[in-house]
């Protein structure tokens, strides 16, 4: 019987200054070519008919005309849509809703968009550990290079808090998820999933 129980609590980047400044960065790096994308466009509109009703040029010296006109724009708006691949991958976070016996994961972006990852139900977690112990080691070893999943912007735990690994059993297979969280949601997710699941050492 599913536990009334519900915790909150966030894995917040320890180098957040410096990556939302890079955030920052490649956010008005992408404005930047777009207004110029946009404004070559916009002279295209003009441009590119003057160009085809040239009476002096071949067909041939037309369509490279064209083509070498259009190529910037190509590659600007290329350049954008790298610049907002890029600045998703600063200033992240992941935040963990502990709700009747279900962890819900979002990914969180710059502190405004957000985006779901998983929902992990308690009855599907086979074990619980610490990152730091021998049980996480002898797992990762019996994946045959299967890299754990990391729910966490950080390599070192932030002051507080400890690394925690969940292997988990979905209908794609066990896999091992690595958390940023303090004592208080350990305890909830040991509660619901079984004492017996939980390796200390």
């Amino acid at each position: 019987m599913a536990r009334s129980a519900f915790y909150e609590e966030s894995a917040i980047t320890t180098r957040e200054k410096a990556e939302r400044r890079s955030y920052l960065i490649f956010h008005i790096a992408s404005i930047i070519v777009l207004v110029i994308a946009v404004l070559l466009v916009f002279f295209s509109l003009t441009y590119v008919p003057a160009l085809l009703s040239n009476d002096e040029m071949t067909g041939a010296d037309k369509a490279i005309a064209v083509v070498m006109w259009l190529l910037p724009i190509l590659f600007l708006v290329g350049f954008f849509f790298l610049f907002r691949y890029l600045k998703r991958k600063f200033n992240v976070s992941f935040d963990y809703t502990f709700v009747e016996d279900e962890l819900r994961v979002t990914k969180v972006f710059n502190g405004k968009s957000r985006k779901h990852l998983h929902t992990f139900k308690a009855s599907q977690i086979l074990q619980i550990g610490y990152v730091e112990s021998n049980s996480f080691e002898r797992i990762m070893a019996g994946q045959n290079g299967k890299k754990a999943i990391p729910l966490t912007p950080n390599h070192e735990p932030a002051e507080g808090k400890k690394f925690i690994y969940l292997l988990y059993s979905s209908p794609a297979g066990k896999q091992i998820y690595v958390l940023e969280c303090r004592m208080e949601l350990l305890e909830f997710l040991v509660l619901a999933a079984g004492r017996n699941k939980f390796e200390s050492k």
